[in-house]
């Protein structure tokens, strides 16, 4: 069942629980923008149906795990424009286009040591994983920093 995740069959790259529960406790999300009803993590959510692109995500806290083929370009350039708090979990491509036009302009890249698990998956990810975090300080007065091991914090 899981075979379509280490092959172009598949987009979606399930987020780990354990990973995605640790960034909440300290961003307190409140929308998954590109979920499905299974694996929604956040109590609100937008399917493929419901087309989060086109939706406001306006005063949400986003986490988001973003289909990863050739769409990801354009939920990379919602985030960035959203003006809000995202946090967004995409494999480290730093050679395309999409990372270049919108990761490197990030408030901070987290580039995560070794490689993922996701959900449903027996192994790790055949691709390195990394945070793109988001945020507007004027709109919402948050700031964000790295501590010294590395994990991320709201002050």
């Amino acid at each position: 069942m899981f075979e379509a995740l280490f092959s172009s069959a598949s987009l979606e790259w399930s987020t780990p629980p354990e990973f995605y529960n640790k960034l909440n406790k300290i961003f307190r999300f409140t929308l998954d923008p590109c979920a499905t009803a299974e694996n929604a993590k956040c109590k609100k959510y937008f399917t493929k149906e419901q087309n989060g692109l086109a939706q406001s995500w306006k005063g949400e806290r986003v986490f988001m795990n973003p289909p990863y083929g050739d769409e990801i370009g354009k939920w990379m350039k919602k985030a960035y424009e959203e003006r809000i708090l995202a946090v967004c979990l995409v494999p480290a491509r730093t050679d395309t286009a999409w990372f270049h036009d919108y990761c490197f302009r990030a408030n901070y890249l987290v580039f995560l040591r070794g490689r993922l698990k996701f959900e449903g998956a027996k192994t790790s990810a055949p691709f390195p994983s990394c945070l793109v975090i988001f945020y507007d300080t004027v709109l919402g007065k948050r700031r964000v920093a790295l501590n010294e091991f590395g994990k991320v914090v709201v002050l």
